[in-house]
């Protein structure tokens, strides 16, 4: 089931409208959505490696245009959309940390926080609603995403055959690892702020 699931996956990344698919998901989850870009990033990567820095561009750029529409949800709508966005994911009590966090050290909240997989869309939100430096936001979003993005993308690329071969033989232990990251992710959420 897992290996058909695969080749799946593969096929999708190979397809046409697979990089607007990447934007997408990258511009959502900076904002919204709560799967990470990764679990396509990944695939793309894999079917194409010679491709794998101009993906990661894709995710940086959409992440960071996802990101500031999480900052305007968080400054223009957080008392409607970004309380409705933060009550989904459990965080309510933790946003209000958060935005004293950004009091003293915003700048290493967002370049920590963009690089893990606790979910970026709490940070974007928060940043809008503590109204924290947009430029010094919007630039700190580039390194932190970008930085999380062309790793991966520059392993992906230089040892794609190897990790392609070892995810064919253990693709759900690969599914299982994504769904622990975005879970433990949430989880952290909870926990750290």
């Amino acid at each position: 089931m897992f290996k058909s699931l695969y080749q799946w996956t593969l096929s999708l990344a190979e397809s046409p409208r697979a990089t607007w698919a990447l934007a997408a998901i990258a511009f959502a989850e900076s904002s919204f959505f709560p799967i990470p870009p990764d679990v396509v990033l990944v695939p793309m990567a894999l079917a194409k490696p010679q491709r794998a820095l101009f993906y990661a561009g894709i995710c940086t750029v959409a992440s960071v245009f996802g990101g500031m529409l999480g900052y305007a949800i968080g400054a223009l709508l957080f008392d409607t959309v970004g309380q409705w966005l933060i009550s989904i994911y459990h965080l309510q009590d933790k946003a209000t940390d958060l935005q004293a966090q950004f009091e003293k050290i915003g700048w290493a909240v967002i370049l920590v926080k963009g690089l893990t997989p606790i979910p970026f869309k709490l940070v974007t939100i928060v940043c809008g609603l503590a109204k924290y430096n947009f430029p010094l936001f919007v630039g700190l979003s580039i390194v932190t995403r970008g930085a999380r993005f062309f790793l991966i993308a520059g392993i992906l690329n230089k040892f794609g055959e190897p990790i392609r071969a070892a995810l064919e033989r253990y693709f759900a232990i690969f599914l299982g690892i994504i769904l622990i990251a975005v879970v433990g992710g949430f989880w952290l959420a909870t926990r750290m702020f």
